[in-house]
Order: C-alpha cells, then structure tokens, then sequence
C-alpha cells in the first residue's frame, strides 16, 4: 500500500512539474525577456528617468486626470504630447526604436504616468501587476504572452523599479515584442 502511495505521490510531482514548465517561454523568447529584463533596470537608472520621476513624485499627477479622462484625451493633445516630448518621453521613444520591444512607459510612487513612448491606456496602472511588482522593488515579467493594453501587440510585459538611491520612487515598464 505505501508503495502504491508512494508511486501516486511521484507521478503527482511529476505531472505537477510538467505542468509548471508548459507555460514556460521558448528559449529564444525567455532569452529576449531575460535581455529586456536587464536593460529596464539599467533604463530605470539613468538619471533623466529618475529626475523625472523624483520630479513627478513632487509635484503630483496630471490635475484631474483619470482613467476615463485619459481614454477621452486625443494622442494629439498638449497634455498627452508632454508625456511624449518631454526629455524622458523622448529619451524612451529612442529606447523603443529597438524592434524587440512595443513600447516603454515611466511611472511615478502612485502609479501615475511621468513619461511614455506612446501614450499608453491608462494614465494610472497602480491596480495591474505590471506596477505592483515593480514598484515593490523587483524586476518582473510576465509568465504569459497577451496582447499589450496600449498596442494590441502580442508580447511581454516587465517592469522594473526607479530608484533613487536604494529607495524605490517609481517604475518603468516595457512591452516586449514575442
């Protein structure tokens, strides 16, 4: 009987495993995410990203915008233009010219947008896990391709913290191209 036991539990832990590295990426992609991961947190550093935010932690979030404000303003609006053409937005728009990703995105401590490539969905994401992981500190991606919110392009998602010093003040978020 404990042997019957025995071989149930091992085939348990084994279908559990198989299971667990089915929806793991195809090398290549895993390597484009590892690679993507990695560049957030040296992106995260620069300093035009951390003044920005620091910037934007200071003097707080677009007055009076919500998300279903933000959904209503055109991509040709001042407001939206300011995220864009910024020296972040356009140091991020430079960043994006990379073909592996679809779009990168600075966030302030709230969750709040500070910067983007392209004006994304939400002008506030602090609810999706994109900003809840990053802004815990941690480098973070995704475990499943899905289309991205903002370009409806299939991919990635991963995030990274903003420091300033060792404090985390915000979060950078890419869409990695599958």
């Amino acid at each position: 009987m404990k042997s019957v036991l025995k071989t149930g539990l091992v085939t348990l832990l084994a279908c559990a495993s198989v299971s667990a590295f089915a929806a793991d990426f195809p090398a290549p992609l895993q390597a484009k995410v590892d690679k993507y991961k990695q560049k957030l947190v040296e992106w995260a550093a620069n300093p035009v990203i951390v003044q920005a935010v620091k910037q934007a932690n200071a003097n707080g979030a677009l007055a009076g915008m919500t998300n279903a404000k933000w959904q209503d303003v055109a991509d040709t609006d001042p407001a939206v233009k300011s995220f864009t053409t910024s020296k972040a937005g356009v140091l991020l728009k430079k960043w994006e010219a990379d073909t592996g990703i679809n779009k990168l995105v600075v966030r302030d401590e709230k969750g709040n947008l500070v910067a983007a490539s392209t004006k994304p969905l939400l002008f506030n994401n602090a609810v999706r896990p994109v900003y809840l992981n990053g802004i815990k500190g941690q480098v973070w991606a995704a475990d499943k391709l899905t289309p991205d919110p903002t370009t409806q392009i299939k991919g990635v998602q991963a995030s990274a913290p903003v420091l300033d010093g060792k404090k985390v003040i915000g979060v950078i978020h890419v869409g990695i191209t599958q």
